[in-house]
């Protein structure tokens, strides 16, 4: 058991008040700093971030307490309905152990734990295995409460114009929004859509789904369901059916086994959080080449909770060859026979894919991927891979041809498709606060570098004194001369 403390089920005022004096111990926020910049309609933003939930907070928290103030984060879903945990994750906890600091920003008070315990105790933290995934959006609701987010919800962000150099443009419905730099924190399927085979397009939603679509897992009732996948959004779908009183549910698995090993989890560290971004391209290429090629496996946790069902059946060496639909029903064909399904999930994950998001149509053609950087032939090894973009080390995006969209650079990638790139600081919970900071630090140095006339004037002007002259008196002008010898 771990020891008791002040704080213990205190409840949420008294652990927002130790906050403000956490904050205050270290001196922030820092003192704002920017210099304000003109728009067509007013007044610029020094940062718009796309996205809400995990990483669009805690990049807005960052950049707040290094003295950036005029940010506003836009996400399209209604406040508290943002990112994946309440509306399409069918998971009943967080995958991440619940002692991972997360997105507290190195400050104790702002932690899950912190949050938690201050409401039902040390005790119940230790009985507790993994987060409850409602509990963790409580705890981002409050998250982005006490770092004074400025969201915008129910803002869909339609194209994004890079300009020349200059500001960058965002078409929302309700009016342009001019910003300095553009930071798309946009999670999984950010720069694409979830990854749906050919073989699953033209169905009917109330047939064949995404495991990311939003559908009613309790009309499953009763109806025979297929998950096709293998990895933990798969299970969690499988044991969802099943639970809401599916009469079976079969998981269709390609390969001849389910993955076993997390090679990322087995060798993550601080020295991968931090040393990944100096790799060579090589290295990066071949650790995420082999990530892909041994996938991560779905939680021993997860896959219990499928397998505890007698009407449960796991099909490995089954890749779907024919789906058909008939007034029964769907006919699914795998190597090892046919199967009659009312329902079929593919858990098949998300996709790099620009042409599926038209926003990102003026900037697709120019920015680099990493199959461009690496060649044709390293390309075709793994064209997934080869899809994603190739940041620079602030996360920004970099031309394909130098000079062919100078804005470009203005707008970063702080989501999932930053991984090859950056390492695992934009996949989940436990490094986001390191990948924020790296977000937030590459901004203020390209910031400061672009107001750099600004800052020598603000230094040249500067003449507050520190001494006003009446603390010390000239020896000489006290004591006349000839009394000196």
């Amino acid at each position: 058991m771990s020891k008791t403390h002040p704080l213990d089920g205190a409840g949420l005022k008294a652990l927002e008040q130790r906050l403000e004096t956490d904050l205050a111990w270290l001196n922030l926020p820092a003192r704002p700093w920017m210099p304000e910049t003109a728009a067509p309609d007013g007044r610029a933003l020094d940062v718009a971030i796309v996205g809400a939930g995990l990483s669009g907070l805690v990049a807005a928290a960052m950049l707040r307490l290094l003295g950036i103030v005029n940010v506003q984060v836009f996400d399209r879903a209604p406040q508290g309905r943002e990112g994946p945990w309440v509306t399409f994750a069918r998971m009943r906890t967080l995958r991440t152990p619940k002692q991972a600091a997360g997105i507290a920003l190195g400050i104790p008070s702002l932690t899950f734990r912190a949050w938690f315990e201050a409401q039902f105790g040390s005790a119940a933290w230790e009985e507790m295995g993994l987060a409850p995934r409602t509990i963790w959006m409580d705890y981002m609701n409050w998250y982005r409460m006490v770092t004074r987010a400025d969201v915008q919800n129910g803002s869909d962000i339609t194209a994004i114009d890079p300009g020349d150099g200059g500001l960058v443009r965002l078409a929302a419905p309700g009016g342009d929004i001019y910003a300095r730099r553009v930071v798309l924190a946009t999670g999984l399927d950010g720069l694409g859509a979830p990854k749906l085979p050919d073989i699953a397009r033209g169905f009917s939603k109330q047939r064949v789904v995404h495991g990311a679509d939003l559908f009613d897992v309790n009309a499953l009732a009763g109806k025979r369901v297929g998950v096709v996948g293998a990895g933990a959004s798969a299970m969690d779908n499988a044991a969802a059916a099943l639970e809401a009183g599916a009469v079976e549910a079969h998981l269709f698995v390609r390969r001849d086994d389910i993955p076993r090993i997390d090679k990322f989890t087995g060798v993550g560290s601080k020295g991968m959080s931090h040393g990944f971004i100096a790799l060579p391209d090589g290295i990066k290429w071949a650790m995420m080449d082999m990530g892909d090629r041994h996938p991560v496996p779905p939680p021993r946790h997860s896959t219990l909770r499928v397998s505890r069902h007698d009407n449960a059946f796991f099909h490995v060496g089954s890749p779907i060859l024919e789906l058909d639909e008939g007034p029964a029903g769907l006919r699914v064909t795998t190597p090892k026979g046919h199967y009659a399904l009312d329902f079929l999930i593919f858990a098949t994950g998300f996709d790099v894919d620009f042409p599926a998001r038209p926003e990102l149509s003026l900037i697709a053609p120019h920015i680099l991927t990493w199959g461009a950087r690496m060649g044709p032939d390293r390309a075709a090894e793994n064209p997934q891979l080869a899809k994603s973009p190739y940041l620079a080390d602030d996360f920004s995006f970099v031309e394909k041809t130098p000079g062919a969209c100078p804005g470009l650079s203005n707008i970063s990638c702080f989501a999932y498709a930053a991984v090859p790139s950056h390492g695992k600081l934009t996949s989940g919970i436990p490094a986001a606060s390191d990948g924020a900071e790296r977000l937030a630090k590459g901004l203020i140095r390209s910031f400061f570098a672009e107001d750099a006339v600004h800052h020598l004037e603000r230094f040249a002007m500067f003449d507050t004194p520190e001494l006003l002259g009446d603390e010390w008196a000239d020896a000489d002008e006290r004591q006349p001369l000839e009394d000196r010898g």
